[in-house]
């Protein structure tokens, strides 16, 4: 694989302000090609490194399947329990009929926070409540309970963020923990995912990068670099917000491919397609358990992933089955991450 190539392209892409973040290509020997570009912080122009944190945003989803699989197994609740009566919401307008399987699937219909899909903006949820106030999983409740659903559970597919959360919500409840604490003692230290966690943006941490996008002109000219602080909760909860590196990503990929996170049955659960979202390319994308799934006309998986997009972040982790690549980027802005994916997609070709 032509990786001096993909290298070149990125250069390019960090000198022109387009990407500034870490990315890491495995093959079954281990790392392939992993390379830093740009700059972790704006404010004092510190490199970024592999051992640079970032946020995740979306990408966070997957500890959340993890974990709720990890509580079905455990005997908590089940894939077809109802949300509603599990976690006594019955007064908050969501169906009964909504299971876990709808909320891992994006399949149960629930209005979103914010409905990106739909045009609304995230930062919008914060004009009248401030972020900093929202820094546990239940006060998140108050941006979705109450509104109308898209469509009955099971009767379409519309990615959702407050889905995430009611899991997130069942996942406390079955452990008796809080979910950021439920994670870090589950998922991080059996995956041996020692440079993740969930920092404060209000605490001081090291190695985590500095979220900045940038401000341009009507000439599309750089004017300067917006902060993420007032954009969303100061602390990441069950839908997005973790903090990682392309390595413990990786990491987190082979322990679950392992089986050292979830038994035999919700392991192989996790690398399955199973609804229809939208079509991509000559074949679908799916939704699985966390993971998103591009599967070709004959059915076979190209390739899966988990990507995560906020203000200040992007990211991905994606695998291609027939090459046995894995693939890590992260970056520091909103649409840093894409093109280097895009190239890396193109590197890795169609039969994947």
């Amino acid at each position: 694989m032509d990786f001096e190539a993909l290298h070149r392209e990125l250069t390019d892409l960090s000198a022109s302000d387009q990407f500034s973040g870490v990315v890491r290509i495995d093959d079954a020997g281990g790392v392939a090609f992993e390379a830093s570009y740009g700059v972790a912080s704006r404010t004092w122009q510190i490199p970024c490194s592999p051992r640079i944190r970032f946020d995740l945003a979306s990408i966070t989803k997957l500890f959340t399947a993890i974990s709720t699989l990890q509580q079905i197994e455990a005997g908590a609740f089940a894939l077809d329990t109802s949300v509603v009566d599990y976690l006594g919401l019955s007064d908050a307008g969501f169906s009964p009929a909504i299971t876990p399987y709808h909320l891992l699937t994006h399949t149960s219909g629930i209005a979103d926070d914010a409905d990106e899909e739909a045009g609304e903006s995230y930062e919008d949820l914060f004009l009248e409540r401030p972020s900093y106030t929202f820094t546990e999983t239940q006060h998140t409740l108050v941006n979705f309970a109450g509104k109308p659903p898209n469509f009955a559970p099971g009767e379409g597919c519309r990615y959702s963020n407050a889905g995430y959360v009611l899991l997130g919500l069942m996942i406390e409840r079955a452990a008796q923990l809080p979910y950021r604490e439920y994670v870090e003692a589950r998922v991080f230290a059996p995956a041996a995912m020692d440079r993740s966690g969930f920092f404060r943006m209000d605490m001081v941490e090291p190695d985590v990068a500095e979220a900045a996008d940038p401000i341009t002109d009507d000439d599309g000219r750089i004017t300067g670099w917006r902060r993420n602080i007032y954009s969303y909760p100061p602390i990441g909860g069950p839908d997005g917000g973790a903090h990682s590196t392309v390595e413990d990503l990786i990491r987190l990929h082979t322990s679950l491919r392992g089986g050292r996170l979830l038994g035999p049955e919700s392991t192989a659960a996790m690398f399955v397609p199973r609804e229809r979202y939208r079509e991509r390319g000559s074949g679908l994308h799916q939704m699985g358990f966390g993971f998103e799934f591009e599967t070709g006309a004959d059915g076979v998986v190209r390739c899966y992933w988990k990507e995560g997009i906020n203000v200040g972040a992007s990211g991905e982790l994606c695998h291609y089955p027939a090459s046995g690549l894995t693939a890590a980027v992260l970056s520091n802005m909103e649409s840093g991450a894409w093109e280097p994916l895009h190239a890396i997609d193109r590197l890795i070709g169609p039969a994947g």
